[in-house]
């Protein structure tokens, strides 16, 4: 492969908040995210020309000249061919190798059904309900702390499965606030605890709404966020409320 003198990106791994707006921006697919991260794949895939320079909001990545393979635009199209793939049809797993109703150590896990609430639509044109979300992205790992959403803003601090429980989750919680989710059983919730006083810290925050699950595993949540006025030493009116697995607050 040869090497050559030209201009290249780079990726200042500490800046990089891992929001993977650059993985869009580059057509050449030269950039991946991998443990929260955004890498360069491979010098061949990058052009050179900085399509992803004005999207990064950190400021993670710059161009440099260097030696580097040179740019080669049939590999990138053997790779974007590869992406584009469609993907390979699932392995069928016989049921018998597991147990669907095991909780798995968490009662928040239990298998059980639900009876459907139901909304009541008196004329056809109420149907349609406007989303409520100001921002993006909204998971907790992706938020970029010094995003501009966040300056003065009343926080929605969210687990995932709140909005799939609650019918009207758009109309009653994230009407007003900037939305942040998260599941504290599946992601670093010390990472999320970090994430949130940094928050506090940097953007005058005016309050902080938390809804949680029922369930034991999501009180993590709770914590973090109470770990994180606490660390930062911002203070502000808090809330938390509790949503059933039927769907119904609890609180």
């Amino acid at each position: 492969m040869p090497v050559m003198m030209r201009k290249i990106i780079e990726i200042d791994q500490e800046l990089c908040d891992g929001c993977g707006l650059c993985v869009g921006a580059c057509h050449e697919g030269a950039i991946e995210l991998a443990d929260g991260k955004a890498h360069l794949v491979s010098d061949q895939y990058c052009d050179g020309l900085g399509a992803c320079l004005p999207e990064c909001p950190t400021g993670a990545i710059r161009m440099v000249e260097k030696e580097a393979a040179a740019f080669d635009a049939q590999a990138v199209e053997v790779r974007m061919a590869a992406v584009h793939a469609p993907a390979a049809a699932p392995v069928a797993v016989p049921v018998t190798l597991f147990d669907l109703d095991a909780a798995c150590g968490c009662p928040g896990s239990a298998a059980r059904s639900l009876q459907p609430q139901g909304l009541q639509v008196e004329h056809a044109e109420q149907a349609f309900v406007p989303s409520e979300l100001r921002q993006w992205p909204v998971q907790i790992t992706l938020v970029n702390t010094r995003a501009p959403s966040l300056r003065s803003a009343h926080l929605l601090v969210a687990a995932d499965c709140t909005a799939f429980a609650y019918a009207a989750f758009h109309r009653d919680f994230i009407r007003g606030r900037v939305t942040l989710v998260g599941c504290p059983k599946l992601d670093d919730n010390r990472a999320y605890a970090q994430k949130f006083a940094e928050i506090l810290a940097l953007n005058q925050v005016r309050s902080i709404q938390v809804v949680r699950m029922e369930v034991p595993c999501c009180s993590g949540i709770v914590s973090a966020v109470k770990w994180a006025m606490q660390a930062s030493g911002v203070d502000v009116p808090y809330e938390e409320v509790v949503i059933g697995v039927d769907g119904l607050i609890r609180n």
